[in-house]
């Protein structure tokens, strides 16, 4: 029988897909979406080059494991993302009917945690995973932002 990775081992996938978002001067977000232990989606913040203020991690993913899942509800799936999801995110979370949220580091000015924003109510949520490692990426980001204005 096929061992559960843990939280650690999917959010590493989301801190690599964020490490493309900062090789591409996007915020350094990224997210994975996992359904039986297996990575269906993958996203990373392109609000930039995109031009679209909604190219979130988050809605990346979600577009592509509804893509990938021929449907609009993610129930059974888990998304990992390096940051706390917006209140956008967040209700496009909810609508997708996902079953689980894991994330990195905490968004105490815009995350949908601390401006109670609602996930639908099946949707388990548990943070922290990797917080050091996503927390030091954005500072590095935005550290190095700042060197270059």
């Amino acid at each position: 029988m096929l061992q559960p990775f843990d939280d650690t081992y999917f959010m590493k996938k989301a801190l690599q897909e964020a490490e493309v978002a900062f090789e591409k001067g996007e915020i350094p977000v990224g997210a994975v979406i996992v359904i039986d232990n297996k990575v269906i989606a993958r996203g990373h913040n392109l609000t930039e080059m995109l031009v679209d203020v909604t190219a979130h991690a988050e809605m990346q993913a979600i577009t592509a494991a509804s893509n990938f899942l021929g449907g609009k509800y993610l129930k059974d799936c888990t998304l990992y993302v390096t940051l706390e999801p917006c209140q956008m995110c967040a209700g496009a979370l909810y609508w997708s009917q996902i079953s689980t949220v894991v994330y990195g580091a905490r968004d105490l000015e815009r995350g949908c945690i601390n401006m109670n924003t609602k996930l639908h109510p099946k949707t388990v949520v548990r943070g922290g995973v990797m917080e050091a490692e996503a927390s030091e990426l954005l500072k590095r980001f935005f550290i190095q932002k700042r060197n270059l204005n």
